[in-house]
């Protein structure tokens, strides 16, 4: 039984874009805005060439594959199972602990709409609502789940892109340049420490290549859907950037993209920011239901988690049992709060795959000289720049999150252990 190759390049480009918007850019305008003043809207773009150019590494690796897993199935094709499974773990934690911070911050946003207060059951249920629906949607189908992911996409820029026409309205009629001094004045402490700032949205998009297996001719729909993905969401960033500080100035502010709303839509914007917060969140959740629950399945195809989420299911052809169970992980989280110490992770985690998955692309060109694979140009070069940021990027954790790390770093060397004497037990039985 194998996977059904319903995801086209729009699909795909739409999954990459819900992928990576989600909350993140609502917080992080108005620390750019502290740090760089008007200038902060080219921090934007200077982030996006950055993730651009670990993108296209990682591009040009992905088109090599065809079964699910993305970075996880990269490395250890690359590296081996020792280090393929220390990148699943990093990877497995970041996205569990993100489905369930997205439905925690889901609920956050309703209850200010709402006109009474939701109990612990209360809140329970509605979690297990929000995340149960996407659950089923891929649980009977990739075409549902990926079909769900695109209208969720659609939904979650569409206030994006009305905040930032009446913010461009108001720009035309209070027009405001940003002189070369301006950009000059930001010590470069602060522009490093911005980069960190605006490489945090753009995350994620390594999770739309989690579903190889269900991608159509991946070596030609995975380069088109992660640049054109890229490009989308740089531009929406960039000018949400650019509005919010023509429209609020370079005083900063802890809730930065609602106060902008508030001026630019009135008494009405508070609430508005709320909705697209929300639809933001759920798209995000949307996205995350149909790629997570395929790293499980890969892990356990290749043997190194329990067999058992390997199964597909007989009518669907969707990997039920890791759907199952992740929605069920998902929840649990959620409602008991122990998804902090998983959330913590998510930035380092990235950079950990980041860097190893560049890495995978000068060691596969070694291994497979001949393969049918997307070709970036001075690959060589791009993968040590590529290694490069993301281990400056690490630098930047705390200690706390450092020792997270190393935490599951442990749980995964125990995974391996297991893994391998598992496959010593089975290699004996069938001598």
């Amino acid at each position: 039984m194998a996977f059904v190759r319903s995801i086209g390049r729009w699909t795909l480009t739409a999954l990459v874009i819900n992928s990576i918007i989600g909350s993140g850019i609502f917080g992080v305008p108005g620390e750019l805005t502290r740090l760089l003043g008007r200038a902060s809207p080219l921090a934007m773009i200077f982030a996006a060439f950055g993730i651009a150019i670990i993108m296209a590494c990682i591009a040009e690796v992905a088109s090599q594959f065809s079964e699910p897993g993305g970075p996880y199935r990269y490395v250890r094709a690359a590296f081996g199972r020792f280090l393929g499974i220390q990148v699943g773990w990093f990877h497995l934690l970041t996205v569990v602990g993100a489905v369930a911070a997205a439905a925690d911050l889901f609920v956050d946003y309703l209850t200010t709409l709402l006109p009474w207060t939701l109990s612990v059951w209360g809140r329970g249920f509605l979690v297990a609502i929000l995340i149960a629906f996407p659950a089923v949607a891929n649980y009977v189908g990739v075409r549902s789940g990926a079909n769900l992911s695109s209208v969720m996409t659609v939904a979650k820029l569409s206030p994006l892109a009305l905040l930032i026409l009446f913010g461009v309205a108001r720009f035309t009629q209070h027009p405001q340049l940003i002189h070369l001094p301006e950009i000059a004045a930001p010590r470069m402490a602060n522009w490093l420490r911005a980069m960190v700032f605006a490489s945090f949205p753009f995350l994620g998009w390594e999770d739309s290549l989690i579903p190889t297996g269900e991608i159509r001719d991946p070596r030609r729909t995975i380069p088109f859907a992660l640049s054109t993905g890229l490009l989308a969401c740089a531009v929406t960033y960039a000018l949400l950037q650019f509005i919010t500080v023509t429209t609020l100035g370079t005083n900063s502010t802890e809730r930065p993209v609602p106060d902008t709303a508030s001026v630019l839509i009135g008494r009405g914007g508070a609430a508005f920011v709320a909705i697209a917060v929300m639809v933001s969140t759920y798209g995000w959740i949307s996205a995350d239901m149909l790629n997570a629950p395929r790293l499980a399945y890969s892990l356990a195809a290749e043997g190194d988690f329990p067999a058992v989420l390997a199964r597909l299911h007989p009518r669907f052809h969707t990997p039920a049992v890791a759907i199952a169970l992740y929605a069920v992980t998902g929840w649990v989280l959620a409602v008991s709060g122990t998804f902090l110490w998983a959330v913590a992770l998510s930035a380092g985690s990235n950079m950990v795959y980041y860097a190893a998955t560049s890495a995978a692309l000068i060691r596969l060109r070694r291994l497979r000289p001949n393969a049918d694979a997307f070709r970036v140009r001075f690959a060589p070069a791009l993968s040590i720049v590529a290694v490069g940021l993301a281990l400056a990027l690490l630098t930047g954790l705390k200690r706390r999150e450092a020792l997270l790390m190393c935490v599951t770093a442990l749980i995964a060397t125990a995974n391996w252990v297991w893994a391998r004497r598992h496959q010593l037990e089975s290699d004996a039985k069938n001598c």
